[in-house]
């Protein structure tokens, strides 16, 4: 509070560091400040750890009185991050509450691989021959987000009372919010899928969690560079420059994408040889 000394000035003078020029001094302030910072932060930690576990060098697996136990064998823990709930979602742990979001979280993954299809889809494919309204063909209707303008209202009357229909048919939220249904059961038996043993099942569903949660990753990107540029295929910032710059981008990309190639056929063949594409080949 006073006006006689520096911030941190102790009067105690270290050994070996009390000499130098002043940018020599400020240099060391710098790095203090930086220290007790990092310092400060692992503090906290050990003594949360230390709380949790009896130390705090402890194993995570002490702290059996964790809600967080209660949902670490559902599906959907998968690797490579395991049990992951950065918000705390599950902290209280209801098994309502965990019922009700993976309804959603199914839900919503279901959507939007339809939605990612329906972005992929008629640029690959075409497009519907006919009229959607008078006047207005299908193959004039623009893909992605420049369609919000053109269909007409009674068009989108007729998706919304579609979307309800569905909802109706599926039991209004049942399978979230009842006792009859699992997560995710509309009622709905997708053929070659329903049979096989409960191994085969589970695994079924894990896949299908894994494919909506990359899919709502997905459609949100296509969504935020469909607003960006007016197309979920043009990437922002790599659009201009010279044909030189261009093909050189191009060469990066091939490239990339030929890595990408033998590492997800790498991950595959340890998937299919260890059960895990992080697996231990051993």
């Amino acid at each position: 509070w006073g006006q006689s000394k520096a911030p941190g000035d102790m009067g105690w003078k270290p050994p070996f560091f009390t000499g130098g020029t002043a940018e020599q001094k400020s240099r060391r302030l710098a790095v203090e400040l930086a220290n007790g910072r990092l310092a400060m932060m692992a503090i906290i930690g050990m003594f949360f750890q230390d709380g949790l576990t009896g130390s705090a060098w402890g194993d995570w697996a002490n702290y059996t009185d964790s809600p967080l136990r209660a949902f670490e064998n559902e599906l959907g823990v998968q690797a490579p991050v395991g049990f992951w709930d950065p918000v705390g979602f599950t902290k209280d742990g209801s098994a309502e509450n965990f019922k009700r979001r993976r309804s959603v979280e199914l839900k919503h993954g279901r959507i939007a691989m339809l939605a990612t299809m329906g972005y992929i889809t008629p640029e690959v494919a075409g497009k519907f021959g006919g009229l959607c309204a008078a006047e207005l063909e299908f193959k004039a209707i623009p893909n992605g987000l420049a369609a919000l303008d053109v269909v007409p209202f009674l068009g989108w009357v007729q998706i919304f009372a579609y979307c309800g229909a569905i909802e109706y048919s599926s039991g209004l939220g049942e399978d979230a919010w009842g006792q009859s249904k699992a997560p995710g059961d509309m009622g709905w038996k997708p053929p070659f899928f329903t049979g096989g043993t409960a191994e085969q099942k589970s695994r079924r569903l894990a896949v299908e969690l894994a494919n909506g949660r990359l899919a709502m990753m997905a459609i949100i990107g296509m969504f935020f560079q469909d607003g960006l540029t007016g197309s979920a295929w043009k990437p922002p910032f790599f659009t201009g420059g010279t044909d030189e710059q261009k093909n050189r981008r191009l060469a990066v990309e091939l490239a990339n994408g030929r890595l990408a190639m033998m590492a997800i056929i790498g991950m595959f063949f340890q998937d299919g040889l260890t059960g895990s594409a992080w697996g231990d080949w051993a």
